[in-house]
C-alpha cells in the first residue's frame, strides 16, 4: 500500500467551505481510478507548537501499490484539481508538501504497550 500525504498552508481567506470542495473534488476522482482505497481529510489539530510549519489542511489517500498512485498523479483532473489547490496556498507550490511512502508492514493497532 502507499500512503499519498498532501499537506498544506491554505491562505487565511480561503473558507472552510471551500477546503471541503477541493477535498471532495479529490475524493471524487476515485471513481475512475483503480486501487484507490481510503481517503482522510483535515485541519492541522496538533497542540505541538511550531511543529506545523504552517501547514493548516491536507489529505491521505491509500492507493494498493505505486501503479494506482502513479495513474491518479498522471490523471488530467487530479492535476486541474492540484492547479486549484496550489492557487488557494501561501506561496503556490511552496505551500504544499507531498510525502508518500510504502505500508509493507501494515500494522493493525495492538492491546500492548509494549514495543515490537
Amino acid at each position: 500500500m502507499v500512503k499519498h500525504c498532501v499537506f498544506i498552508k491554505f491562505l487565511p481567506e480561503i473558507t472552510e467551505a471551500q477546503r471541503e470542495s477541493l477535498y471532495q473534488a479529490i475524493y471524487n476522482l476515485r471513481h475512475h481510478l483503480p486501487g484507490w482505497q481510503n481517503f482522510s481529510f483535515g485541519s492541522n489539530v496538533t497542540p505541538e507548537t511550531g511543529m506545523d510549519k504552517g501547514f493548516n489542511g491536507g489529505f491521505i489517500i491509500d492507493f494498493a501499490d505505486e501503479a494506482a498512485r502513479n495513474s491518479y498523479l498522471a490523471d488530467k483532473q487530479h492535476q486541474e484539481i492540484g492547479a486549484q489547490i496550489v492557487k488557494s496556498t501561501v506561496g503556490g507550490v511552496d505551500g504544499i508538501m507531498v510525502f508518500d511512502f510504502l505500508d509493507t508492514l501494515n500494522l493493525k493497532p495492538r492491546r500492548s504497550t509494549q514495543p515490537f
